[in-house]
């Protein structure tokens, strides 16, 4: 007789590195497997929808190429040979050649490198426990939100913005900077509401046409790393027609008529000389903001990835305290809610063992560190030995030629823990297999949302492998680091961090499966004041003095009203084109690189070209060609695209190296240099040259 396949609905929380931290309604099939992913709608902002990359993870989670077992490289570096062996011998190796970095050139010649492959806490930020308990070089996190988290509390006060279910309540939502139909699908659920229930329009602020505005009732295509020129001569037309709500101003806002004069002279036209939007359009686009008060701005990372980031996003954020959108349901702006959590990570990340005379290491900047760059390194000894979780450097980390040099270094110690065989675990000498997020607990929250929530273990892993947790408590005891934390299972960090917190236990928080902090109305407004001291929004930025953040590339020389600060790599003779390099739908950096669904969707790497630029050069839509600029080299696919300013590239991303021809990947042209004030990466602001590939 047939046994019946059991079908149990679990409840997670998707770990990956994307703002809506889907909340997911799993089938568990006889409690070994995973069936189909459908975002939960129990859960108000997720309600229903989730990226068709997570639907499809039983592909991934079960995918054959997953890691099983321990392995140690038996060929040269890269060259993907590798050997079977044990779990005791490759953390007793690992744990060899730490203590022999340390002996040999101190503590600080070890690096623990991480990111945000997941986004739970236990196991994303364990790796800074062991770091400060050794005494490691400490890792200073710039590849992601540090420009974008700088510019719009610059304004605020606070990262915090209007409940973003809010969006179905606006007659005008502005997603200005990022294409969530690639990235944050739930935010057009919501706008796709408002304009369904309230006639709203949905107005999209980017430099492609990309699926986002292909939905927009409104399309702005800017020029890469010109957001603060198109505000400022937007915030022009609201003073100039009265739209801007000057009673609302003198209550909220610290210089009114400071920023009335400053604008005087950055007039549509001025805007469109820098911008290329033509006058007519910023003009519009001005009128129905200063038309229509319930005005959401949803404001994105990806217009902040340039070197003048930070004032772009603050430019953006202005607007709305120009009209005092945020007056009103359904008005105001939302990035990012970190500031709701207020998570204690201490016991998780061993705050109490941290020594600040230890340097920080620059995330973005590992090829230069891994190169002996003196300036990079800061003051300290060589990185000798590494362990790697949550990240792909060699893919994702830009100056790519600088990172496989690095890496290739005969003195370089790699070990990396993983799930796939990535181009970084290939430079590894040992290689461990990893869990993913239904295979272990973990603690999560949503930065494009308010709520936390326990992901549990709903399944166990296949063949050994084990979770980044189980993998530094057994680090940690051969290289005697000793702290509580090491001690304690992932349920109990969770336990643990959620009453330090003041978010209750685990328990409460599994009973509420997700649980909703976003505070009442007046406090999301802001209509009890800004969360500076003055309780008003600064139009006026202190870039000098950041509210968080390390200190770092000159920040004053920063404009301090809103501008167009012009710092960006520009394009000359040899380099005649402006490279972005957007994130791709099926991709999520280099997480589902591996799945055949998510390559048969984006196809091999391409490169969008105007029509008008490609002609010139010889270029026709299918043709191979080369970028390069002073950093290497890469080839892609041309395809011709009326989407664009002219001078403009657009690349979507990241596609492993192997599949560009010639094995050089996107990064490697992007470059490191520090982006003021706190650090960050400018992958979106590259000059580059493009020709023909030959043969």
């Amino acid at each position: 007789m047939n046994q019946q396949t059991r079908i149990d609905i679990r409840h997670s929380t998707c770990p990956h590195d994307c703002p809506s931290a889907c909340a997911l309604d799993v089938e568990v099939i006889d409690g070994r497997t995973i069936g189909r992913v459908r975002g939960s709608k129990r859960q108000t902002y997720t309600a229903g929808v989730v990226c068709a990359k997570v639907a499809r993870y039983a592909e991934r989670i079960h995918h054959p190429d997953r890691l099983l077992h321990p392995m140690r490289r038996v060929g040269p570096k890269g060259a993907g040979k590798f050997a079977r062996i044990g779990w005791d011998e490759a953390l007793g190796e690992i744990a060899e050649k730490f203590l022999q970095a340390e002996r040999e050139f101190g503590s600080q010649s070890v690096w623990p490198y991480y990111y945000a492959g997941t986004m739970g806490l236990v196991m994303r930020d364990g790796l800074n426990r062991l770091t400060h308990v050794k005494k490691y070089s400490r890792f200073y996190s710039t590849i992601c939100a540090n420009v974008a988290r700088v510019g719009f509390a610059n304004g605020t006060g606070k990262i915090a913005g209007v409940d973003p279910r809010e969006m179905a309540l606006s007659d005008l939502i502005v997603i200005w900077g990022t294409n969530p139909v690639n990235t944050q699908v739930n935010v057009m659920t919501h706008a796709a509401r408002a304009r369904k229930e309230r006639g709203a329009k949905i107005a999209a602020v980017d430099i492609y046409d990309n699926e986002t505005m292909k939905q927009a009732d409104v399309k702005i295509i800017l020029r890469p790393g010109t957001d603060g020129a198109f505000a400022c001569g937007v915030m022009h037309v609201l003073f100039r027609d009265g739209h801007a709500d000057r009673a609302y101003m003198a209550k909220y806002t610290d210089c009114p008529d400071e920023l009335e004069a400053h604008l005087k002279a950055r007039t549509p036209e001025w805007a469109s000389q820098i911008c290329g939007v033509p006058v007519a359009e910023i003009e519009a686009f001005a009128k129905l903001v200063g038309e229509t008060k319930r005005t959401f701005f949803r404001l994105g990372y990806g217009f902040t990835r340039s070197r003048n980031g930070a004032t772009q996003m603050h430019a953006a954020s202005c607007i709305p305290a120009v009209t005092g959108a945020w007056q009103y349901e359904g008005g105001g702006a939302f990035f990012n809610n970190a500031a709701l959590w207020r998570f204690d990570e201490s016991i998780i990340e061993g705050h109490d063992a941290i020594d600040h005379a230890t340097r920080l290491l620059d995330q973005s900047q590992i090829g230069r560190i891994l190169v002996g760059d003196r300036e990079a390194l800061g003051d300290g000894p060589p990185v000798k030995a590494m362990l790697i979780q949550n990240t792909n450097p060699m893919t994702v980390a830009p100056e790519q030629d600088l990172v496989r040099q690095g890496f290739a270094r005969a003195d370089l110690f790699v070990a990396v823990h993983e799930q796939f065989m990535t181009e970084t675990a290939q430079m590894a000498d040992i290689v461990l297999p990893a869990t993913m997020f239904m295979e272990h607990d973990d603690l999560y929250y949503g930065g494009g949302h308010q709520h936390i929530s326990v992901g549990p273990k709903l399944i166990d892993p296949p063949g050994e492998c084990r979770s980044n947790h189980e993998v530094l408590q057994a680090l940690a005891r051969r290289l005697g680091a000793i702290h509580p934390g090491f001690e304690m299972t992932p349920r109990e960090l969770i336990d643990a961090t959620l009453k330090k917190s003041g978010h209750g236990d685990i328990a409460a928080l599994e009973a509420d499966i997700w649980r909703d902090l976003q505070p009442d109305f007046r406090t999301s407004h802001y209509l009890d004041g800004f969360a500076h001291k003055d309780g008003k929004f600064h139009f006026k930025a202190d870039w000098v003095h950041p509210p968080f953040g390390r200190v770092m590339g000159n920040p004053e020389r920063m404009p301090s009203l809103p501008d167009h600060w012009a710092v960006t790599e520009d394009v000359d003779q040899q380099h005649p084109f402006r490279l972005a390099t957007s994130p791709a739908r099926s991709f999520l950096n280099t997480s589902f690189n591996e799945t055949p669904s998510s390559q048969a969707m984006e196809g091999a790497p391409s490169v969008m070209i105007h029509p008008l630029d490609a002609a010139p050069i010889g270029i026709a839509d299918g043709d191979l060609v080369t970028l390069g600029n002073d950093r290497g080299q890469t080839s892609l696919i041309a395809r011709l695209f009326e989407g664009v300013r002219r001078g403009v590239l657009i690349a979507e991303s990241i596609h492993p190296n192997r599949a560009h021809p010639g094995g050089r990947g996107i990064n490697s042209l992007t470059g490191a240099d520090t982006v003021a004030p706190i650090g960050g990466a400018a992958f979106h602001d590259n000059k580059v040259w493009m020709r023909k590939s030959i043969g």
